[in-house]
């Protein structure tokens, strides 16, 4: 989902309908001294800003489009012009709206009033010059990110962007060229530091400002409950899926052992970042190919199937549609068509991380992402197309309500349409001719694990590292050392060679210098199998969950679409609930699609001798 319209379709994290925004502190109470405001004056306030904050969030979407897509310094100073003027809207909105905060209004407008308080993403100061330099710096943050490049050999070409360096680190097994890759990579955040610190400055005054303690703490007000709730419902649901991730990080290394040697991965100790098959370490499905798991004899290997069949980008994408068109929904636009970056071009550089983007509030889908014809974009495709369609589906509501009832249901709407990306859908649309036996399940589940499960920690860490960086715990000389402590007590990671402060790790990761918030990853994980279970269930399911393909099921389509339509209309858990029948978030579901796999690798463990932790 791209960034720019946090400032329109504000992330619905409130207290339910009619309440008080979690931590209004000092410009809600400074905001009574005049006269106490009517209704009528509360319902002209809110519609005019909504309206306002509409206008300039679609001219920042565009800007931001046009810079992602077409990164000059040019671009950078539009995309930050037009960046600024809408923060710094949405940040004197969410001021003045507290003076409402004493007026009773009718359930809709009183959310609203509340959509308005939480309607800033990162707050500019009350002053014209800072606001101008955070909006600089935002863009620049982001340009150098799209820009980053590493040259194996020095000056010479040909360089490798991100998109060439994930393929590199996916496909090559010579540690000492994946050690490479990874510092290349690695060096793009080092010029970012000063910057990304003076950021947090400039954005912790702005959100003091607003009555919040920082930046972090108003990211966590987005959430139904108090900022602090709010951390301890993510150990909460942690804790219920450590276990799982501490068995599979236990084969993982033991199995990287065998192809690796004690050498280079300790019997004990945290992996390497380097071996796992991905530029973050955030998930591991490359390194499937060496594990040792029961393979069936119907394997297949989808990535080779759509390159034999010589499926281009488009294709691809084609593909995804369908799946929606197959639960009733309609097809895309002829203008996502025209309008949407498929492919890396040759000629410029672009922001490649996978993104999708509801330009005008209205029909104007589209994805911005450099394909390749791979089992991993084939997900991702489904995945992204998940926003576009849950973007359609809300349209029609208000313009502050044209969102997710919260950011990780955005997330997670696209990451479960890819759940039912099985063996079973792939068969259904003439991809492969078998399904694999129930004998193969372990396999399967294996490989799904070392996308989801290993993703987990990763997800949860990327913005307690920031709340701690907001917050202050984290000094701006102490930027790399808590992010690799964070890294280690989480993932059981470490960097391959030693890093110093003269490094700034985490903006080699987009969403650190892209500023995008990171929970609604991590949430995502979570709700993604609940929603999968109620779907299921009303599509009639009733094998294993990991069999389940709601692929062309209408009654299963007819309900997600009925949750997708709220936008954020509703807090959460009602959204939730439409779904689902339940208003809390539950892991449970995630645990009980993997319990076969956790049964299995506790044995495998066991039977290898394989320690538990790090």
């Amino acid at each position: 989902m791209n960034r720019w319209l946090v400032f329109v379709g504000v992330f619905a994290g409130l207290i339910l309908a009619g309440g008080v925004a979690a931590q209004a502190g000092p410009a809600a109470k400074d905001a009574g001294k005049n006269a106490p405001p009517t209704a009528a004056e509360a319902q002209k306030f809110i519609e005019d800003a909504e309206q306002r904050l509409f206008d300039l969030g679609v001219k920042a979407s565009r800007a931001g489009w046009v810079q992602e897509n077409f990164i000059t310094d040019d671009t950078e100073q539009i995309a930050a012009e037009a960046g600024e003027e809408a923060n710094t809207a949405a940040a004197k909105y969410a001021k003045e709206a507290h003076r409402y905060d004493v007026v009773a209004l009718p359930p809709e407008l009183a959310r609203k009033r509340l959509l308005l308080e939480l309607a800033t993403g990162f707050p500019a100061p009350d002053d014209p010059k800072a606001q101008k330099e955070l909006a600089q710096v935002l863009a620049s943050l982001d340009g150098d990110y799209g820009k980053g490049k590493w040259c194996p050999d020095g000056d010479k070409k040909p360089c490798l962007d991100v998109t060439a360096i994930e393929k590199l680190m996916a496909e090559n097994r010579n540690p000492e060229e994946l050690k490479r890759a990874w510092i290349g990579w690695h060096a793009v955040g080092a010029p970012m530091r000063q910057r990304y610190a003076r950021m947090v400055e400039l954005g912790n005054q702005g959100s003091k400002e607003l009555g919040y303690a920082d930046v972090g703490a108003l990211w966590r007000s987005n959430y139904d409950m108090p900022p602090d709730a709010f951390a301890k419902e993510e150990d909460r649901l942690w804790d219920q899926l450590r276990p799982l991730y501490e068995s599979l990080h236990a084969y993982v290394r033991g199995q990287l052992r065998k192809k690796y040697g004690n050498d280079l991965v300790p019997e004990h100790g945290p992996i390497p970042a380097h071996l796992l098959g991905n530029i973050w370490s955030q998930e591991w499905n490359n390194v499937y190919s060496l594990m040792d798991s029961p393979k069936p004899a119907q394997s297949y290997d989808l990535s080779k199937i759509l390159q034999d069949r010589h499926t281009d980008a488009k294709g691809m994408v084609h593909y995804g549609e369908a799946f929606f068109i197959s639960l009733g929904f309609a097809p895309l636009p002829k203008t996502f068509w025209e309008r949407s970056l498929f492919t890396k071009p040759a000629d410029r550089d672009v922001v490649c991380h996978a993104s999708a983007w509801d330009v005008d509030l209205k029909d104007d889908l589209r994805v911005k992402m450099c394909i390749q014809i791979r089992e991993e974009d084939f997900r991702t495709i489904h995945h992204e197309l998940g926003h576009n369609f849950y973007q359609r589906a809300y349209n029609t509501q208000p313009a502050l309500f044209q969102n997710s009832a919260n950011d990780g249901f955005h997330e997670a709407v696209g990451d479960t349409i890819a759940l039912s990306v099985t063996p079973e859908y792939l068969k259904k649309i003439g991809l492969i001719d078998v399904v694999h036996p129930a004998s193969g399940d372990i396999d399967y589940l294996l490989q799904q694990a070392l996308e989801k499960v290993a993703f987990l920690p990763f997800g949860l860490l990327v913005d307690k590292w920031r709340w701690e960086v907001f917050s202050g715990q984290v000094k701006p000389e102490e930027y790399n050392k808590a992010w690799w402590e964070l890294r280690r007590k989480y993932q059981g990671i470490v960097p391959p060679v030693e890093r110093t402060e003269t490094e700034f790790d985490p903006g080699a990761k987009y969403h650190v210098p892209g500023n995008v918030p990171y929970a609604r990853y991590f949430l995502a994980r979570i709700l993604q199998y609940q929603f999968q279970r109620a779907l299921c269930r009303e599509a009639g399911s009733t094998g294993p969950l990991h069999r389940c393909s709601i692929y062309g099921n209408k009654a299963a389509g007819e309900k997600l679409n009925k949750m997708l339509s709220l936008g954020a209309s509703k807090p959460w858990p009602e959204a939730l609930e439409t779904l689902t029948g339940e208003k809390q978030m539950d892991a449970t579901a995630l645990a009980d699609y993997f319990a076969p796999l956790k049964t299995w690798l506790d044995e495998q463990n066991k039977a290898n001798h394989y320690p538990v932790g790090w």
